[in-house]
């Protein structure tokens, strides 16, 4: 009888939830702002190596301009979360959005005026980077506030981000056919101007912080996050298994799996591979707006198994059909293991910590990431592509029994909402 009414129950949550608006008012000017950022963010890498390389600086110039704009991101993003929390999320993107509308700006100004220092153009990356540090961590503490279905808006947002990351690039590319570098760039830097638009018209999430009880200084807000992050077994135990996974798994079919679809299949090729990514991105957020699962995170790293054949299809030299094919499927794992733990995370943090929180899961998830890449070339001329390779491959599995090993990972139960 209680087993009965316990799945009476779920049943109940899972219709009614179902049944709540999506599509409000707020959701609309949330997801533009985050679709026409995710835009400009995709797009941006494309411009800068092309502007970079007509500047003349060559590919280790490319290779410091792309690490000047990522390394402030993960060294300040821990910083953001606590300004995001103290400061109000909403006024500190709109904030973001006007820094880097005007440092983007200034950057496209320098290469339409000729051809500027390379120290100019990595301080510049610098500050977008550092703009983007700010502006993440809003993003998980807003997207509750205006989703009453939490899931299916990170489900929405996710599509947005693999639509963006599939048709970026691309436009970036033909815009660079008819137009500048310095052109790409500026309107690139447009874009976060749409966004602050957007979310200085949001009405349902105020401009400055919550209420809160007492003065605090910015060290015990950063100590309180920690705290708050460290006392969630199934929070911290995920990030240190993706530590783990980004060094061993993502970093090898990152450097060596797409260095192989160019070299070996061309560059054609690569580029359909990389669209059946986002393909796969997007059919995994669709079925994550429909499926529900009681235990978000079991699901999520069980989905985490079909990552495997990514790395799998490029070690096993498939014929590029069939590697696009698992690179599909991998997408579909990975965007519905995404949508499961950001949801996790706003619904099971309360929302006054909810942008500290959401900085250390985001640090820790990234720290591991440029290592892994960093160190799979030299490891390769060691051991071979193929077998690392395979070893990025086995990872996901590896990652997969972790986290169904963590009791708290597996038995953590979805919640439609944190009780404010």
């Amino acid at each position: 009888m209680v087993a009965g009414s316990d799945m009476a129950r779920d049943l109940h949550v899972k219709e009614t939830s179902s049944d709540l608006p999506l599509w409000t008012a707020d959701f609309r000017l949330f997801f533009a702002a985050r679709t026409t950022s995710l835009l400009g963010d995709a797009m941006l890498p494309v411009a800068i190596t092309a502007a970079v390389i007509r500047a003349g600086y060559g590919a280790s110039g490319v290779g410091y301009a792309l690490a000047a704009l990522v390394a402030p991101f993960a060294a300040l993003i821990i910083f953001g979360g606590v300004l995001s929390d103290r400061l109000g999320a909403r006024r500190l993107m709109v904030v973001s959005d006007m820094a880097r509308l005007c440092f983007q700006a200034v950057l496209a100004l320098l290469f339409l005026l000729g051809t500027p220092q390379l120290w100019q153009i990595l301080v510049l990356l610098a500050l977008v980077g550092a703009g983007s540090a700010i502006f993440q961590p809003g993003v998980a503490s807003i997207t509750p506030r205006i989703a009453q279905d939490v899931q299916k808006a990170n489900a929405t947002l996710r599509i947005s981000e693999s639509v963006t990351g599939v048709i970026g690039p691309s436009l970036a590319g033909l815009l660079l056919v008819v137009s500048s570098p310095a052109t790409v760039v500026a309107l690139d830097a447009l874009t976060y101007g749409i966004s602050g638009a957007c979310l200085l018209l949001l009405r349902s999430v105020p401009m400055g912080p919550d209420a809160r009880e007492g003065a605090s200084s910015f060290r015990s807000d950063l100590v309180e996050g920690w705290r708050e992050f460290r006392a969630r077994t199934w929070l911290w135990s995920v990030i240190v298994v993706f530590m783990l996974w980004q060094l061993a798994g993502a970093g090898p079919i990152m450097t060596l799996g797409n260095s192989t679809l160019v070299t070996d299949y061309g560059a054609s090729t690569f580029g359909l591979v990389m669209s059946s990514l986002g393909v796969g991105s997007v059919v995994g957020g669709i079925i994550a707006i429909r499926l529900r699962p009681r235990y978000p995170l079991r699901a999520g790293a069980l989905s985490m198994t079909l990552w495997a054949l990514m790395p799998l299809g490029v070690a096993l030299g498939l014929p590029a059909p069939l590697v696009a094919g698992c690179y599909a499927v991998s997408g579909v794992g990975s965007a519905f293991w995404i949508v499961m733990f950001h949801t996790s995370v706003q619904t099971h943090i309360p929302q006054d910590v909810l942008g500290r929180v959401h900085a250390y899961d985001a640090a820790g998830s990234l720290v591991m990431k440029p290592v892994g890449q960093a160190v799979a070339g030299p490891l390769a001329v060691v051991a071979g592509t193929v077998p690392l390779l395979w070893v990025s491959a086995s990872m996901a599995l590896v990652a997969c029994a972790l986290l169904l090993m963590i009791p708290a990972v597996r038995g953590l139960k979805r919640v439609e909402r944190m009780e404010r």
